[in-house]
Formats: C-alpha cells, structure tokens, sequence
C-alpha cells in the first residue's frame, strides 16, 4: 500500500511572507471560526473580511443574486491574498448522510448537492475575482469522503457525490484561473474529525477528535508551504496529499 506523500514545499510562504488580507466565508461555524480566528491573531493579516448566513447581511446558497452582493459588498477593502470557504452541511434540514440506496430521496439529494456543489461553486465564481493577481490562495473545505480512490466502505451516498463533484469543480477552476494568475493555489481541504456541531452525530466516545484551533493550524501550514501547480490540490490538516 502506497503510503501518502506530503505536498508541503521548501519555498517561503506565499501568502504570508508579507501583510496580506484575508476573507472567509462561513465564519460562524466551528472551522470558520477558529480560521477567522487564527487571521485575527497574525500580525501580517493587515484586514480580515467575514460573511456567513448569520450576519444579517443576506447571504443564501438558494440566491445566486445574494451571492453575487456579497462579492460586490466586500471588493473595495480587497484583493485579497487568501479566501477560505468553509461553507458545508452533512445533516440537511434534519436529514443525514443515506448509508443505503433505500435512503436516497430526491429533495435531500438535491439540497446536499445545492449546499456542498453548487452554492460553493457560485461563490468560487464571484469571490475568486477578488483575490490579487500575485501569489494567492483560494482555499475549501472538502472532505476526504469525496475522494472515489479512497472510498473502500460506501454508503453516505449525497454528501460523498457531492463533494466528488466539488473537488471537480475545484479543478477546473484551477485550470482556468491559473491561465490569468500562474501563482494561483486552488486547494480541496480535508479539516480531519473535528469537534464540531457537524461531526457530533456520527463521532463516538473513543473518536479521536480535532479541536477546530488545531485543525485550522494545520491546513494554514499546508496553504502556506503547498507548491504552485497546474490545477487544484487535495491535501488534509497534515499536508499529505488526498487522490482525487
């Protein structure tokens, strides 16, 4: 068995050798908070820019137009060195992951493709504009459930197609970006078992738990070490590389 290889590289940083702006998207859950967090307590991070759902400025993955407001309302104190969406859902409107093809139902399909593809994409298209047009990043959480290499148990059928196809979109975003902006990273992040409101149904007493501080750490190591390439990364807190 082929052991994961890290994608960490020896170069300085590229978004933080210097005073950068961050943003993040998602800022009121347990992984948008602790990165709001961390930014809040670099020196370097010279303004950190927060939307989420909860802060009343109208932000809806059901409203492309909201999307698209958003972008619009936070431009002018851009570019932006780093963008982080930590948007995502694994239990929707009281509906969690289907372990059976017998589960599968059209509406929580539908609504898990909307919350962890489709609104992630729209807010890829409007937000990435706004990153500088030097060295950036343009970070996401994926999962490491939407990998189709790794996948050796099945079931949770909606939220790992849904991210298989984020990771896809991600890619293809990457491959077009970096035409305009060679020192673009695109990167798929898997955060790892964190405790969360997310997790807490399906993590038992023995689970070995990441606190979201610790996590986030983490995946700002890997964002800031990862190499430029051609297309999009797919790498955990650790660093190590995920096969699509």
């Amino acid at each position: 068995m082929t052991e994961p290889t890290s994608a960490f590289h020896a170069d300085p940083p590229l978004f933080a050798s210097g005073p950068y702006k961050a943003l993040v998207i998602g800022a009121r859950g347990a992984i948008g908070t602790a990165f709001a967090q961390a930014f809040r307590s670099e020196p370097n991070c010279l303004h950190l820019e927060t939307i989420s759902r909860s802060d009343g400025q109208g932000f809806d993955f059901n409203d492309q137009a909201s999307i698209r407001a958003q972008a619009d309302r936070v431009s002018a104190r851009g570019p932006y060195e780093i963008i982080i969406d930590a948007t995502g859902a694994l239990v929707i409107h009281g509906v969690g992951p289907e372990k059976s093809l017998q589960n599968l139902q059209t509406d929580p399909l539908m609504q898990a493709f909307l919350i962890n593809t489709v609104g992630p994409a729209l807010v890829l298209r409007y937000f990435a504009p706004l990153l500088t047009k030097g060295a950036s990043v343009y970070g996401k959480l994926s999962a490491r459930v939407g990998s189709l290499s790794d996948n050796k148990k099945g079931g949770w059928y909606g939220y790992r197609s849904a991210k298989a196809a984020l990771n896809m979109m991600l890619q293809n975003a990457a491959l077009e970006l970096q035409r305009k902006s060679p020192s673009l990273r695109v990167v798929a992040l898997q955060p790892g078992t964190v405790r969360s409101a997310l997790s807490e149904p399906f993590t038992s007493s023995s689970t070995a738990l990441l606190e979201p501080k610790d996590s986030v750490a983490g995946m700002l190591q890997a964002l800031r070490t990862l190499q430029v390439r051609p297309g999009a990364h797919f790498v955990d807190y650790q660093g190590l590389e995920i096969p699509w």
